[in-house]
């Protein structure tokens, strides 16, 4: 399978996403209100002076009165970008605002990227010397080997602050975390296993040098380059990094290197390694193929050869992904809170051992429901933490500052390890990890039949492409084929190449199934058997929730093209509630630091304290679904009964009933909002039962639910995800009027991901 046909987007969909709504991927915000003159004068002429002066004093106070701490310069010169080579530096451009992006997304780093249009390295090392007080760290990228060591090396010394070429430490970490735990398994010491490098480039380099500090031993440690073995005496394509990692053997190709060896580490080319080299190590092989975007050898062909081997890849599909996201934000986050002045050897290694630590850690719930429960334990296919594992920004930091504090490199050393565990647990926005929670529990589960009902719609078929691209399902497009092709053509895809399956409601063969069923659902509420027969053929929604109903489909998605209410009310002439349930809309508000879930947003204009019970009950057992133990406040303008109202009447009588029941969660009310959401404004009010911020909202009636979490959307302060519908039969999400391809993508993802929602809000 070629790269284009893996990815799941088209080359105008990178294109547009790189340019709308605004181009490229970062952008500056202030940190101080602007809003007024004095604002202004403090922040520039004259106020901007008393800084200026104070670090002209003292060159730390820099630290202290400006952005230099958490600011990190990501640099390239573009002469090794990715996979694609010398592109030059400004075709790097993209990659660098993307690790910036990333930098920001899994550690709170800002970063700005810098592109360098020199290949030289004495004119890099002159740039990067003479801009590097600006910032409180350097990240090399895609700089190629082997000016890439020099460049980094000399930069150390001529800078006060860490510079770290992802591109050669990256990957060593991951791989190292990866190997004290594969060795852990095996039953192995770092010391005594023999280890075959193949690809001797920055990042094969940096990993055998990571590793011998570890503790292998260099005599039991081969590197092969395309040349093959780097043995002693070698002349041909030599250099001072690559003579560093000679050795004395006879081995002359990597097939004879491969004998007897304990380790195998990639970094090459797809197809370098074959089974019968794999056959030729030893008992329960560590085989690392981390070529990208195609491993040396596939898990696949490993296992079917040996069965007794951990494999690990550069791959998202495959278990154990050496990803270099697992490394660079955390060790540039712990170095910059202790201000370090170097990332050394030992730092490197905390960070491995840290992440082989996590690892080993009972995964969370937020993690394990992503994969069901029951698909991350630490074991041969689980060495590496995941990527999107919420603890690594509070689990692995520490380890880095504690090492530069011992080693002497810390400016400031950090005091309370503890009290920086949990600010660090606060610096997130988590709208990215819900998501990719949601998607990867999908990708873990049999793949569902996922009915799209507005298919001919562009937005909704460019929605259901990247659904199928990204392996989440089987769409089903409802729809007229010509018109749904048609459609597709403009959206730059090819109805031959894409084979989305497009079902006419009109000519479907189960129209006569359908109709029979719709009509004895409604036969007693006025409907005759040819207004059943019309809906069928006309009404996609009718259509496609009959599928849903009569088992040709699993899950339904709809409501780009109509309201919610009005969807709401044609599917359930064909579905009913779930047994015992209640229909209601559940809101994700993913903010800073912050999830919130909050109902009912949708669904009951004016709920009764009866009514109240069963959304809060139905809305906590789905928050838990989701990996969150929720926490419930019943919302009002009124605090514990000052003052009174009809609606907070109804929520006082709602918790009430409550302390009647047995429930499994904690909750309060009726309170405002301030005290429901922050722990410290409840000093006068002992008694609430909350231990800690609530994270699941029940609003009094509709409208101040629908309101309240649209102006959040609105004012930009959260991301909103849904309405999810709960409480109904079988899996359904209506998207909002007009939804983005990206809400389309998402309400289909919680609709293929929707059962175990539902059997807990049932």
């Amino acid at each position: 399978m070629s790269d284009s046909e893996k990815r799941t987007f088209t080359d105008q969909e990178a294109l547009d996403f790189h340019r709308y709504p605004t181009p490229g991927k970062v952008a500056i915000a202030a940190t101080k209100p602007m809003a007024t003159q004095r604002d202004l004068s403090l922040a520039y002429s004259p106020g901007v002076a008393v800084p200026v002066l104070a670090i002209a004093d003292d060159p730390e106070a820099a630290y202290d009165y400006t952005s230099k701490g958490n600011l990190v310069a990501v640099i390239s010169n573009g002469t090794a970008i990715l996979g694609l080579g010398n592109l030059g530096a400004l075709a790097s451009k993209p990659v660098m605002e993307g690790k910036s992006v990333l930098f920001k997304r899994f550690a709170d780093v800002d970063s700005i990227d810098v592109e360098v249009a020199a290949t030289d390295p004495d004119e890099i090392i002159t740039v990067v010397k003479n801009i590097g007080l600006t910032y409180g760290g350097i990240n090399l990228e895609d700089i190629k080997s082997p000016e890439c060591f020099r460049i980094e090396t000399e930069l150390q010394e001529l800078l006060d602050i860490p510079v770290f070429h992802d591109d050669q430490h990256g990957t060593a970490i991951i791989s190292a975390a990866g190997l004290i735990n594969a060795c852990e398994i095996t039953g192995r010491n770092l010391q005594d296993v023999k280890v075959v490098l193949c690809g001797a480039g920055a990042a094969g380099i940096a990993s055998l040098e990571l590793m011998k500090a570890m503790g292998v031993r260099a005599e039991n440690c081969i590197a092969v380059d395309n040349t093959g073995v780097i043995y002693r005496g070698r002349t041909q394509g030599m250099n001072q990094w690559k003579s560093a990692h000679a050795v004395e053997t006879d081995a002359r190709t990597l097939a004879d290197a491969m004998k007897g060896a304990d380790v195998f580490l990639g970094l090459s080319v797809k197809g370098a390694v074959t089974q019968e080299m794999v056959m030729s190590m030893a008992d329960k092989p560590i085989i690392f193929a981390m070529a990208n975007p195609d491993p040396e050898i596939t898990p696949e062909e490993v296992h079917a050869v040996r069965p007794d081997a951990i494999v690990a890849t550069g791959r998202s599909d495959y278990p154990n992904q050496v990803n270099n996201v697992l490394g660079f934000p955390y060790i540039f986050r712990g170095a910059l809170d202790v201000r370090a002045r170097r990332v050394n050897m030992e730092m490197k290694i905390a960070c491995a051992n840290a992440l082989a630590q996590l690892a080993r850690e009972d995964v969370p719930d937020e993690v394990a429901a992503a994969y069901h429960g029951g698909h991350l334990k630490f074991g041969p296919n689980y060495i590496i933490p995941a990527p999107f594992d919420p603890r690594l920004i509070w689990y692995v930091p520490p380890f880095v500052a504690q090492a530069a504090m011992d080693t002497g490199v810390a400016r400031k050393p950090i005091e309370d390890m503890d009290a920086y565990r949990a600010s660090l647990a606060q610096r997130l926005d988590p709208t990215a990890a819900f998501l990719q929670q949601l998607q990867d529990s999908v990708l873990s589960a049999p793949r569902k039949r996922v009915v799209f009902a507005e298919g001919e719609e562009p937005s909704v078929i460019r929605a259901a492409y990247a659904f199928k691209s990204a392996g989440l399902g089987h769409p089903l497009l409802v729809g007229r084929e010509e018109l749904v092709h048609e459609n597709m053509r403009r959206a730059g895809l090819d109805p031959d190449d894409v084979k989305l399956e497009v079902i006419n409601a009109r000519l479907s063969p189960w129209n006569d199934e359908f109709v029979d069923h719709l009509y004895a659902r409604q036969q007693r509420k006025g409907m005759l058997r040819r207004d059943a027969q019309r809906l069928i053929n006309q009404d996609r929604n009718v259509f496609a929730a009959s599928m849903v109903a009569l088992g040709k489909a699993d899950a339904l998605v709809t409501g780009v093209t109509r309201t919610f209410d009005t969807v709401l009310e044609e599917v359930s002439q064909v579905i009913d509630p779930a047994p015992g349930g209640r229909v209601l809309g559940m809101s994700v508000l993913l903010s800073r630091g912050r999830t919130l879930f909050i109902a009912d947003t949708n669904v009951t204009e004016m709920p009764e304290a009866e009514a109240l019970v069963d959304i809060a009950k139905q809305t906590a057992a789905a928050v838990r679904a989701l990996g969150h133990v929720p926490r419930v406040a019943f919302l009002s303008y009124s605090t514990f009964g000052q003052p009174m109202g009809q609606r907070s009447t109804k929520v006082r009588e709602a918790v009430a009933l409550l302390d009647t029941m047995k429930v499994d969660f904690e909750y309060e009310g009726e309170m405002p909002p301030q005290l429901a959401l922050d722990p410290a404004r409840r000093v006068n009010y002992p008694f609430m039962r909350l231990t800690g911020p609530a994270n699941v909202l029940i609003m009094p009636a509709i409208h101040s639910a629908a309101i309240s979490t649209q102006l959040v959307q609105s004012l930009g302060a959260a991301t909103v995800v849904g309405p999810i519908l709960l409480g109904m039969g079988k899996a359904v999400q209506i998207c909002p009027l007009s939804a983005s391809v990206s809400r389309i993508l998402q309400m289909a993802t919680v609709a293929a991901y929707e059962s175990p929602i539902r059997e807990a809000a049932s």
